[in-house]
């Protein structure tokens, strides 16, 4: 499979260069797909295979004047011009996509074709881009939650803390699952070998619902520290103080059973987890 990871110094572009070695790694330095012009010239016939992990993914920021365009041309326009460019060349597009087009007023696990009500501008920005995405001939749209790999993430951030004696207040009433890059990387691959019904599908890893709270006193709990060091606080109190901040989903479950039947199962996220802050301690990384 002739394969190009757009997006490939991120977290999710890392894990996937990982599992397709012979893949090439595009960078916006070799391809803007935000200029429609440069992204025409590109030669993407040389590919079976285009995975767009490229976001602008700055939430907050996103809010701000500058922070809006510069959302709006990575993750709605980027990705209208990558499928204009790509459509008619027989080739399978994947596009990574975001609980974020929720608002999170869900009651139970969001299926993929609950309808957009996005609280945010990149929310919206991602919204306008699933829509893009399903204009190319094949395609899969992956909506996933909470990315967690080589870079900056929140686990790194509670292993930082925990190693450094702190005690947080950690938001608990925003619940979802982690879902770790390497068993995304690994879903897509798997999604994309075994050839399902071009369309939406939610992939994230497996196990009980959480809380980021619940994330970090399991975090905690794996680096030695007591999960009670871990106070919880709400949504609303934590971003009083933060005017500015976007708004976020309080639910971000997402339903899983479509990727099943396609054969995608990832791993309970406490597993993978586990595994996470062993390799971090090991190579003596405490975040």
């Amino acid at each position: 499979m002739r394969a190009a990871i757009l997006g490939a110094g991120g977290q999710l572009g890392r894990a996937l260069s990982l599992c397709l070695p012979g893949a090439v790694l595009l960078h916006l330095s070799d391809v803007d797909i935000a200029d429609v012009a440069a992204t025409s010239r590109f030669n993407w016939s040389q590919f079976d295979l285009v995975i767009n992990t490229a976001a602008y993914t700055a939430v907050d920021k996103a809010e701000t004047p500058e922070g809006r365009i510069a959302a709006w041309q990575v993750n709605a326009v980027g990705v209208a011009n990558l499928v204009r460019a790509v459509r008619d060349r027989n080739l399978t597009f994947v596009h990574i996509s975001s609980e974020y087009v929720f608002d999170g007023r869900a009651l139970g696990p969001i299926p993929e074709d609950a309808p957009f009500s996005p609280l945010s501008a990149y929310g919206a920005s991602k919204a306008a881009g699933d829509v893009a995405a399903t204009l190319c001939a094949s395609y899969y749209i992956v909506r996933t939650t909470w990315v967690i790999g080589e870079g900056a993430n929140f686990v790194r951030t509670m292993l930082d803390l925990a190693a450094g004696g702190a005690t947080p207040t950690v938001v608990a009433d925003q619940v979802g699952r982690p879902t770790f890059a390497e068993d995304l990387a690994s879903g897509i691959i798997a999604l994309t070998t075994s050839h399902p019904e071009f369309g939406t599908y939610n992939i994230t890893n497996t196990g009980d619902p959480a809380s980021w709270a619940d994330v970090a006193r399991a975090t905690f709990e794996l680096a030695g520290r007591s999960p009670d060091d871990v106070a919880d606080t709400t949504t609303a109190a934590y971003f009083a103080a933060r005017p500015d901040a976007a708004r976020r989903p309080l639910n971000s479950l997402l339903d899983l059973r479509k990727a099943a039947e396609a054969g995608v199962h990832l791993p309970p996220w406490r597993e993978s987890l586990a595994a996470y802050v062993r390799k971090k301690r090991s190579a003596g990384d405490a975040g």
